[in-house]
């Protein structure tokens, strides 16, 4: 199978732009409502865990106690294998060679299964040094036996992760998105439920426990539609097929990108651990909150557009990708930038109306604000990173987007050991976002190059007036936290209200084409 490429396809180009444009709205449409229940769900978790944990050495055990599980996953069945198995499939696919597709699923699907427990096996057995002498060298010996007993739980849910992960890469290929996207809310209720009512008797373990529920919902729910599509398995290795060599081609860089990202974060993990207690459970809740407005809406967009872009590769149909991307890439930044600014200028008040009660203090809310301000910088940035990857993937290359990655990652790493001291953890934060910022820089100028359509997507007039309307958000939200003595909760829900109101006011004066965009989408669903 060689890799795909794209040309002009003629005299049908605005008919199938069109068509990828409906088909978008409808699933983004329908991702993005699952989302938004789930990032709700996922704001109910936080605020549970926070009132029951605040940011203390059990917490920060939880969260290393992630690391390595959730690496495990992301190398074997994470991002990685969605972006190499999707567009092999929709070749199949696109061809009506259905046969074919479902080997191909039973194939990878055996490989995760092995791999996994492979894995899983070895981390439980090596818990323990693994903690002591890389995960978290700074916490005491007590919290360090703690961290390595909730890991070895914690890679039962990585082993069905993987399976639950390759599960949702097929349905959204074949175009079907709600189960997929409702996934991660079963999730969410089931830490819900651990921190709620199981973490009083059990303390720290109620919480795992929840987790590796969650994660058997993840997959439970989403094996219905899987036989409403004719899901057919066998146990098969498949080491000769085309397309198992095909997504081995293309994950193989793919797993070099992540195992960059998950160093990040044990780089991150490490240096925190060294930190005053609760530094690393701080800089996670910050983590989590810039990823709700992310996952909703370039998480979101990225999930329904992708098969598209596959789809358009195999037919070879440059100019609809083309504009595809840049009416996607547009959208994101309009809505992401000033949800940037709200969150920089309202984090205080916006942490203590979510997060602010039982064991988590005033305290903090300040040092959770003071990591997010960081965080919420790099918004855009991400945004476009999540979208530009997939227009790589899609076109059967996981080469470039992976080389930017690790460049991006090893710039993170080196600044975050430079300003970790004179900035605590919100050192990392700023790390992350200066990175990320040269990240998209390198895949907009790629891109550039590779579709030589870029002035198509209209993205310069589009920043300009986003961001314009953005500054006029900035100073009024400045002005009011300055002239007004406001409770924490008036603050961060007027401040959002007014924020909102006034960016959309600005834009329509401005004439930003983006709104019409929004009302399509909206009317579509």
């Amino acid at each position: 199978m060689e890799e795909a490429k794209l040309k002009t396809p003629g005299p049908d180009e605005d008919a199938s732009v069109r068509t990828a444009g409906a088909t978008i709205a409808r699933a983004a449409g329908i991702v993005m409502t699952a989302f938004l229940l789930s990032k709700g769900l996922g704001l109910v978790r936080e605020m549970v865990i926070s009132a029951r944990f605040g940011t203390s050495s059990d917490l920060d055990a939880y969260i290393a106690a992630f690391r390595l599980p959730d690496m495990v996953f992301q190398l074997i069945a994470g991002g990685a294998l969605a972006s190499a198995f999707i567009p092999t499939v929709s070749t199949y696919l696109t061809q009506g060679d259905d046969e074919s597709a479902w080997d191909l699923f039973s194939a990878i699907a055996t490989w995760v299964l092995l791999l996994g427990i492979t894995a899983a096996t070895i981390g439980m057995l090596l818990a323990l040094p693994l903690v002591k002498y890389l995960i978290a060298p700074g916490f005491s010996p007590a919290q360090q036996r703690l961290t390595a007993h909730l890991m070895r739980w914690m890679f039962i849910s990585s082993v069905i992760f993987g399976v639950s992960g390759l599960v949702m890469a097929n349905l959204n290929a074949r175009q079907h998105f709600l189960f997929p996207a409702l996934a991660p809310s079963v999730y969410n209720l089931g830490i819900i439920i651990g921190a709620w009512l199981l973490a009083p008797s059990y303390g720290v373990f109620g919480l795992v426990m929840g987790v590796v529920g969650g994660a058997f919902g993840h997959l439970l729910i989403q094996l219905p539609q899987m036989w409403k599509v004719g899901a057919r398995y066998r146990l098969r290795l498949g080491i000769g097929d085309p397309g198992v060599r095909e997504v081995l081609r293309l994950v193989t860089p793919r797993i070099l990108g992540i195992s960059a990202v998950q160093v990040n974060f044990l780089v991150n993990t490490i240096l925190a651990s060294g930190l005053v207690a609760g530094s690393l459970a701080a800089l996670n809740y910050a983590w989590i909150l810039m990823l709700l407005p992310l996952g909703l809406f370039s998480q979101a967009v990225g999930t329904a557009t992708f098969p598209t872009f596959a789809e358009q590769v195999a037919r070879g149909d440059s100019d609809a990708m083309n504009a595809t991307l840049g009416a996607i890439l547009r959208a994101v930044f309009f809505l992401t930038i000033p949800t940037s600014v709200i969150l920089v200028i309202l984090r205080v008040p916006l942490v203590a109306l979510i997060l602010q009660r039982g064991h988590f203090t005033a305290h903090s809310t300040e040092a959770v604000a003071y990591a997010l301000q960081f965080y919420a910088l790099g918004l855009f940035a991400h945004s476009g990173v999540e979208i530009l990857d997939r227009a790589f993937y899609a076109m059967h290359d996981t080469m470039t987007p992976v080389m930017i990655g690790v460049g991006a990652m090893a710039i993170n790493v080196l600044m975050s050991l430079w300003l970790v001291h004179p900035m605590g953890h919100g050192g990392l934060a700023l790390a992350n976002t200066v990175a990320t910022f040269g990240e998209v820089s390198a895949l907009l100028w790629l891109m550039r190059r590779r579709l030589r359509m870029h002035a198509a997507w209209g993205l310069v007039p589009s920043l300009a007036k986003s961001i314009t309307a953005s500054a006029v958000v900035a100073v009024a939200l400045w002005a009011m936290l300055q002239t007004h003595a406001l409770l924490m909760w008036q603050a961060a829900v007027a401040g959002t209200a007014i924020g909102v109101v006034l960016y959309f006011l600005a834009a329509a004066i401005l004439r930003a084409r983006e709104l019409q965009m929004l009302r399509s989408l909206v009317a579509r669903r």
